[in-house]
């Protein structure tokens, strides 16, 4: 019935669990603002968080109880997100996270992190123009100057370098054994997540990403 988001509680979180609930809370963004289901009022609280969590999400990783502010803003984003995606929804990305995390205990939101900047480039024909809008939201300059193409190459970028910069390996090579996709992929496929997703998919899609 209630979330009490108590900043104090999160002063010492280490820096791997900041940074991966702070790219899980990325891909709740822009999973929630790309669904199928979303809403006026959904598309709206997934930016605002956006826009904060690339702000203070790098200040609360280098920094942690140095910086209070960041790690407020980062719990305040955070349950943002939670509150986009509860009611909009997610996609394929959380639907392969889910099964990664399973059969090779990869922590949720690097698994997230890993696997989102692919499915961004996968998802980007369903989208129109809402990549321009994610741009923005993360800081990329001068988007209103770019094409449909050079705007959505620049939010995938975008989310590269931030998980770069809080300190995830952006891959899944030494973690995933190839035989192990097709039964991924089919897991991934029957997962709830994947109706929001904005374009469609086949377990075949799923296995290729």
């Amino acid at each position: 019935n209630m979330a009490i988001v108590d900043a104090d509680m999160m002063m010492n979180a280490p820096k791997g669990l900041t940074s991966a609930s702070g790219i899980d809370a990325v891909t709740h963004c822009l999973e929630a603002y790309a669904s199928v289901m979303a809403t006026d009022y959904t598309d709206g609280i997934a930016i605002r968080a956006l826009q904060m969590i690339f702000e203070y999400l790098p200040r609360a990783y280098d920094n942690g109880p140095n910086d209070p502010v960041a790690r407020e803003k980062m719990g305040n984003a955070a349950t943002m997100a939670g509150m986009a995606f509860a009611n909009a929804f997610l996609g394929v990305c959380h639907s392969m996270a889910h099964k990664l995390g399973a059969f090779h205990h990869i922590p949720h939101g690097v698994a997230n992190a890993i696997i989102l900047p692919t499915v961004m480039e996968y998802n980007a024909p369903a989208t129109g123009e809402k990549y321009r809008n994610i741009a923005k939201a993360m800081g990329v300059e001068g988007v209103d100057g770019m094409t449909q193409e050079e705007y959505r190459k620049a939010a995938v970028d975008a989310v590269k370098k931030l998980g770069e910069d809080v300190g995830i390996e952006m891959t899944l090579k030494g973690v995933v054994k190839e035989e192990d996709i097709p039964q991924l992929a089919k897991d991934a496929y029957a997962d709830a997540c994947r109706p929001g997703n904005p374009r469609d998919t086949s377990v075949e899609d799923i296995e290729a990403l």
